[in-house]
C-alpha cells in the first residue's frame, strides 16, 4: 500500500501532495510497532497523565516560547535512533557514555522540564507513565500551544535499557536531501514527502552560527556567500555570528515561535537558514512539495500532525517505565522493571471472625449483660404514696412472730396457729 502511494506522490500535481502525504501517514504501519500504543492508553492506571502533561508544559510555555522547538528537536533526536524509547535521556557514567554524550545531542535541552513533569506523575501513578510517552506528550502540546495543530497521540511507549553513544548517528546541516532520504528516512519507514513535512519543524527551530557559518561567507572554500542564499539575510546572519561565543539564530525568520507553513515561504525566496533546508526548495526531488506547503496552511497542519505521529510509533522491543528518566531502573529478578499489570479493582475486604475455639470445659458462652429492671418511682418521706404503678416498699414478712399491736382489720389465725400453718382435716358427719 505505501509503495503505491508513494508512485501516486510522484505523479500527482503539487496541489494533491499534501493530501496524499495526509493519507500516506495514515495507512503507514511503521516496524517495529508496540501492540500497546493506543489512545488513551493511561485512561483506566492514570487518567490524569495527560492533564499533568500539558499544565507543564503550559507553565514553562508562559515564561518560554522556545520550548517547543528545543521539545520538538529532543524527541527527533530520541526516536531516530532505536525508536521513541527516551534513550536520549539517560546519563553517562564513568563505566558508559550515554547518548547525551553525542555531539548532536550537546544542543538539546529541556531535561529538567522532563524531570519535573515525571516527578509529578510519579507522586500520582507510580510506575506507570514512561518517560518515552512524557516526552511525546510534551512535544505534542508544545507543538499545540505555539499554534500548531493538537493532534490525538496514541500513549503505551517503554522506556529503554540501553543508552550508548556509539549508536548517534543523524543528519547534519550540509546533507544533500537525496542522501538524507536514502540514509535516514527512508529505512524507518518514511516518504520523502514526509521527511519534507518533518524538516519542517523548523519553523520554531534555532541553530548555532557554527553550523552555517561557511554558507555566509566562504560557501565551499569560494570565499563568498552561498549564491541560494538571499544577500540580505547573509548580511544579518554575519552580524549575529560576528560574536565569540557561537550564537543561534532563528530558522525561521518571519514566524519564529509560531509552528506554520511560514517556513516554507521562506524557502521559496531563498531565506533558508541552513543547507538542508533551501535544498528542500531546489532538490528536483522536494521542490514541488514545499511550493505546495507554502500554499497550503491547513494541509501543513494536517500532514504535520500525521508525519508526527508516526515519527511517534517508532518504539523499540520490551523495555520498562523508569522511576527516574536520568537512569535505569535497578535490574529485578521478576519483570525486568516492564510496567506492572493493571489490577481489577477489587472489592472491599471484609475480615472473616477468628472461630471460637472449643473449650475443654463445655462451650463458651459469652454472659449477657444484665438487665435493669425500671425502678419504682422514688417517693419522699412524708409524701403520700403514688396512686397507681410500684409497690409499696413493705418489709418482707419473716416467721417471728411481731412484738407491734395487730393492725385492725386483721384476722386471727384460727386455733391460735399461725395463717401458714396447715388445717386440721374435719371428722366427717
Amino acid at each position: 500500500m505505501s509503495q503505491i502511494v508513494n508512485k501516486m506522490l510522484a505523479l500527482a500535481p503539487p496541489l494533491l501532495v499534501v493530501f496524499l502525504v495526509f493519507i500516506n501517514a495514515a495507512v503507514f504501519i511503521p516496524h517495529p510497532v508496540s501492540a500497546d500504543l493506543k489512545l488513551g492508553f493511561y485512561q483506566s492506571t492514570c487518567p490524569q497523565a495527560e492533564t499533568i502533561v500539558r499544565q507543564l508544559v503550559q507553565k514553562r510555555f508562559n515564561t518560554n516560547k522556545s520550548v517547543t522547538a528545543a521539545l520538538l528537536r529532543m524527541h527527533f533526536h530520541d526516536c531516530f535512533i532505536k525508536g521513541c524509547d527516551a534513550s536520549i535521556l539517560i546519563d553517562s557514567t564513568s563505566q558508559k557514555q550515554s547518548e547525551k554524550a553525542a555531539g548532536p545531542n550537546f544542543t538539546v535541552r529541556e531535561f529538567d522540564l522532563i524531570d519535573q513533569i515525571k516527578t509529578a506523575l510519579e507522586a500520582a501513578c507510580p510506575s506507570r507513565v514512561s518517560c518515552a510517552d512524557v516526552i511525546a506528550l510534551a512535544t505534542r502540546d508544545a507543538v499545540a500551544l505555539a499554534g500548531g495543530p493538537n493532534y490525538p497521540l496514541p500513549t503505551g511507549r517503554l522506556d529503554s535499557l540501553t543508552s550508548d553513544v556509539n549508536d548517534v548517528n543523524l543528519p547534519g546541516p550540509t546533507m544533500p536531501v537525496s542522501l538524507a532520504f536514502i540514509q535516514f528516512f527512508e529505512p524507518k519507514g518514511f516518504t520523502i514527502s514526509e521527511m519534507v513535512t518533518l524538516l519542517g519543524a523548523h519553523t520554531v527551530g534555532v541553530a548555532h552560527c557554527a553550523f552555517f557559518q561557511d554558507r555566509i561567507s566562504n560557501f565551499q572554500g569560494s570565499g563568498k556567500p552561498d549564491p541560494a542564499m538571499d544577500p540580505a539575510l547573509a548580511g544579518s546572519l554575519r552580524k549575529t555570528c560576528s560574536a565569540s561565543n557561537n550564537p543561534a539564530a532563528f530558522l525561521d525568520q518571519n514566524t519564529s515561535f509560531a509552528v506554520d507553513a511560514s517556513f516554507y515561504r521562506e524557502l521559496t525566496v531563498k531565506r533558508g537558514v541552513m543547507q538542508i533546508d533551501q535544498e528542500l526548495a531546489t532538490d528536483p526531488s522536494t521542490s514541488k512539495m514545499v511550493s505546495s506547503l507554502a500554499r497550503n496552511e491547513s494541509g501543513f497542519r494536517q500532514s504535520f500532525a500525521a508525519a508526527m505521529v508516526k515519527m511517534g510509533s517508532l518504539v523499540g522491543k520490551g523495555g520498562e517505565v523508569r522511576k527516574s528518566c536520568r537512569v535505569f531502573n535497578p535490574k529485578s529478578p521478576v519483570g525486568g522493571g516492564a510496567r506492572p499489570p493493571v489490577a481489577s479493582p477489587r472489592p472491599p475486604v471484609v475480615k472473616p471472625r477468628p472461630p471460637v475455639q472449643p473449650s475443654p470445659h463445655g462451650p463458651v458462652v459469652s454472659p449477657r449483660p444484665p438487665v435493669s429492671k425500671p425502678r419504682s418511682p422514688v417517693v419522699s418521706r412524708g409524701a403520700s404514696p403514688p396512686k397507681s404503678g410500684g409497690k409499696k416498699n413493705v418489709p418482707k414478712k419473716t416467721h417471728k412472730k411481731s412484738s407491734s399491736p395487730r393492725r385492725k382489720g386483721s384476722k386471727k389465725p384460727a386455733n391460735g396457729h399461725h395463717s401458714h400453718q396447715k388445717k386440721k382435716p374435719r371428722k366427717g358427719h
